[in-house]
């Protein structure tokens, strides 16, 4: 019987080992940040909310590129100098700038694009490298 907990005791740690190796990053790397602000052509559609945050997901979940990510939406700003206007903003950590070039070229962010693209009238990026402190 101890062989037995003591079995499952090493293969439920071998498991969340192996799931911490495969996750993504959580803590905010502070190389090189990609932010993505989204306004879609018809922001009240569920439908298309739903196709977009679908393929959206699906995409970052796949980037071999992404260190972490982060999707939000606008709260309804209470101060002149914040912009609630856009629908969805979007803020993906690289390891270097050459990795973020990759991530450009890469299949999964192409077909974002390709089953997306039809749903936003304008989109913004900027990018940033982070400084020494």
């Amino acid at each position: 019987m101890r062989k037995q907990i003591l079995l499952i005791v090493c293969l439920i740690m071998a498991n969340h080992a192996f799931s911490q190796e495969n996750a993504k990053e959580v803590s905010f790397d502070k190389t090189f940040a990609h932010s993505v602000y989204i306004w879609l052509k018809n922001p009240e559609s569920e439908a298309d909310r739903a196709k977009f945050e679908a393929s959206l997901f699906k995409f970052l979940n796949s980037s071999e590129y992404t260190k972490t990510n982060y999707v939000g939406m606008p709260p309804k700003a209470t101060r002149a100098v914040v912009d609630d206007s856009f629908t969805y903003n979007m803020i993906v950590t690289f390891e270097s700038a050459a990795a973020q070039e990759l991530y450009q070229k890469e299949q999964v962010h192409l077909t974002f694009i390709e089953e997306c693209q039809d749903l936003w009238k304008k989109v913004l990026v900027y990018d940033s490298q982070g400084i020494a402190q």
